[in-house]
């Protein structure tokens, strides 16, 4: 279906984007065949680190002429093999479009390229007394790009919402190569089809985004943190069902398993307090006084206490409060060196709902004599679930992956979610697509797909089965 990248295309990429930046040294290649998405590795035949959108545009036409595929990447830090280049051809890195190019105090809006780390962006913008919500939990190696491209989320989506909440302006390159602009600097917008949110997360296969605009908010001005240790996981779910009951709505509200907190104490070689307790809640909440902050904070602990929480640690301090999330944010790091081989989903069910895909993992693992560690956002139903390998023979893992990912995934169907809340379908979810969208939505999908990509050169082989 595709061609091979010639020479002459190499020629002519490096007269396009310039001698240093197309790379096709067997180190740069390996460095751009993945993403953090465990055992999915695919090499380009090239790499080009693009620096703008004109570059991008004819790139683009050209891959359309001679018809090689063109694979979008940002940072690589996805996990679903989005930007691994499984079709071969060249891999389109946006990392040197690393601008902020204005933030805008007047209309409360920043303007960046896609290879801006997300977590420059909120040091930058909070030094204006400004916020930019969504927290994805790589957010200091992560880029905007990759944001847009997956709609990613973090732990203040329960209170603040996801990345498409906030993205007002897209500039964008089209398969063809041709360049449109999208919204700008404006909270409303009802002229036609919503073309920005139909880009925001399609995963690269639509369009290569160039240019954002992100609404941003007044930067709250009171944040506490709240580490509340529980001994029975369904009093911690019932705690946040309770807390939402109460109208209140944390930033954050976060748990994580008595196992994912053990693999952390074991890599950073230090304790994690009532590190022997069933389930943590990990809860933040912010406002704009200090009275009503600690308003809600005390309805917030009593009701933790109420449902048998065994404390509540209070961090009112940055450093402090840095201490607590410490743990929530290595979990991913831990359990890789737990278990180098591991395999992560991020199933979503309603919040309420937690409890009993919680207790229909446990019941998956002990069918197959396995090990699963979850974590996740409370808040908003979003649970990370973590199959390790440890030391089972590679034939085993081969045979128990697909099983208890196929369960996984119909225990949060039945349980009124779906397959993924943050991370994406990409190359490792797409043949399970069926089991969550029915055959005419997933047809739609593919006929938009069809009308910006006739030939698929972007990103092919992701999302659909």
């Amino acid at each position: 279906m595709y061609n091979p990248v010639t020479p002459t295309i190499i020629a002519e990429l490096r007269r396009i984007a310039g001698e240093g930046n197309v790379l096709v040294d067997a180190e740069a290649l390996e460095r751009y065949s993945h993403d953090e998405t465990v055992g999915l590795r695919a090499k380009p035949e090239v790499v080009v680190r693009v620096t703008s959108a004109a570059q991008i545009s004819d790139i683009l036409k050209l891959a359309q002429r001679e018809r090689f595929p063109v694979t979008p990447r940002g940072a690589g830090y996805g996990l679903s093999g989005g930007a691994v280049p499984v079709c071969g051809g060249i891999v389109l890195s946006t990392e040197k479009m690393n601008r902020i190019l204005e933030i805008d105090r007047e209309n409360l809006m920043v303007t960046v390229e896609p290879g801006v780390i997300t977590g420059d962006i909120h040091r930058a913008v909070e030094a204006e007394g400004l916020f930019y919500p969504p927290d994805p939990a790589s957010l200091d190696s992560c880029t905007i790009g990759g944001n847009i491209a997956e709609g990613a989320g973090g732990p203040r989506a329960v209170k603040y919402g996801t990345t498409m909440h906030y993205v007002c302006g897209l500039e964008a390159v089209l398969p063809s190569g041709e360049i449109i602009t999208c919204g700008g600097k404006l909270v409303k917008n009802a002229t036609g089809y919503n073309l920005i949110q139909l880009l925001i997360g399609s995963e690269g296969t639509l369009a290569v985004v160039t240019k954002i605009v992100l609404r941003l908010l007044p930067l709250p001005r009171v944040q506490v943190d709240l580490l509340v240790p529980f001994d029975d996981f369904q009093a911690a779910a019932d705690t946040v069902s309770d807390i939402i009951a109460h109208r209140i709505l944390p930033t954050a509200m976060e748990f994580m398993e008595r196992d994912s907190i053990l693999a952390v104490e074991r890599l950073l070689r230090k304790e994690v307090p009532y590190d022997d307790a069933a389930a943590h809640l990990l809860i933040q909440l912010d406002g704009n006084t200090q009275a009503g902050v600690d308003a809600d904070m005390e309805v917030v602990a009593g009701l933790c206490l109420e449902h048998g929480a065994r404390d509540v640690l209070v961090a009112r301090d940055r450093p402090t409060r840095d201490r607590l999330w410490e743990a929530r944010r290595m979990i991913i790091e831990a359990l890789k060196h737990e278990s180098p081989v591991n395999h992560m989903e991020d199933v979503v069910v309603p919040r309420a709902a937690i409890h009993h895909l919680l207790k229909g993992m446990r019941q998956i693992a002990g069918r197959h004599g396995v090990r699963i560690v979850s974590f996740g956002h409370a808040g908003d139903g979003n649970v990370h679930v973590n199959l390790l390998k440890d030391d089972l023979s590679d034939d085993r893992w081969q045979a128990v992956v697909p099983a208890v990912t196929g369960e996984v995934y119909r225990l949060a169907l039945s349980l009124g979610g779906t397959l993924t809340g943050e991370h994406g379908i990409g190359a490792t979810r797409r043949r399970y697509l069926p089991l969550a969208l029915d055959e005419v939505q997933i047809e739609l999908m593919r006929r938009i797909r069809d009308l910006f990509d006739p030939n698929h050169i972007l990103n092919p082989a992701k999302i659909f089965p």
